[in-house]
């Protein structure tokens, strides 16, 4: 596949994603949606069913869809390294563009919402309990499952050129979206669960330079942690791929 398939694909992937994870999270939050005050599992399962939504649409690139993913294939030997900036490059064009459609889709409920300064939540992640060194933990373990998964799943099947193949609309995208509801209701308490640094640096970038008012900080001091965090935890699921005898 050449770079710019692969950039079409992962932008239009992940601009799903985000648009759909984005807008669970307003949903729940913002007052005046129909979704205010769903909880925790309502959004857990919206972001599953986007990652299925935004995997399903962008198969032909392998569906990365994620920094974390594409730098563990690639250290698993799974992906060529040169094809990494591409997978970079449209994961983040692809969440800034789905953050600032999911912006639009509630710009009235954003307009009339009470606690406009909190509404950083919805774009982004941030901690529970701010510890720097156990937020990055956190991000690190639920990565370091994501990608082991996908390397290790017989469900999925990786093609000489290092792209899980899971067929469109067959059982492994749905695997990975049941994957994702998983580990939010199991460890996304501490941190929100970026496990994924374009899903949190390209909404957190969209909501500084959006037109909220009364909107709060977009935390430049945490924002490493959700990116640091999950690299870790790919690379480390793939050095454990390597190591095993598959």
């Amino acid at each position: 596949m050449t770079a710019g398939s692969i950039f079409v694909w992962e932008t239009l992937g992940t601009a799903l994603l985000i648009l759909l994870g984005a807008g669970v999270v307003a949903n729940v939050t913002l007052k005046d949606s129909l979704g205010k005050g769903g909880g925790w599992l309502l959004v857990n399962f919206g972001w599953g069913l986007a990652v299925f939504v935004g995997a399903s649409v962008s198969a032909p690139s392998g569906a990365h869809l994620n920094p974390a993913v594409t730098l563990g294939l690639a250290a698993a030997g799974k992906t060529e390294w040169a094809d990494v900036p591409v997978y970079f490059a449209g994961q983040m064009i692809g969440a800034m563009l789905g953050a600032t459609l999911a912006w639009l889709a509630y710009k009235k409920q954003f307009d009339n919402h009470d606690d406009p300064a909190g509404t950083r939540g919805v774009f982004c992640t941030g901690p529970t309990v701010a510890s720097a060194p156990w937020n990055v933990l956190t991000e690190v373990i639920g990565t370091f499952v994501l990608v082991i998964w996908i390397l290790l799943s017989p469900g999925v099947e990786l093609a000489a050129d290092g792209t899980p193949n899971f067929g469109n609309s067959a059982l492994g995208y749905a695997g990975v979206a049941f994957l994702v509801i998983g580990l939010g209701a199991s460890l996304g308490g501490p941190t929100g669960y970026a496990i994924n640094p374009a899903r949190d640096l390209g909404p957190r970038i969209v909501y500084a330079l959006l037109p909220i008012k009364g909107k709060g900080s977009a935390e430049w001091g945490y924002s490493w942690v959700p990116v640091v965090g999950p690299l870790i935890g790919g690379a480390l699921a793939a050095l454990l791929y390597l190591a095993l005898p598959v």
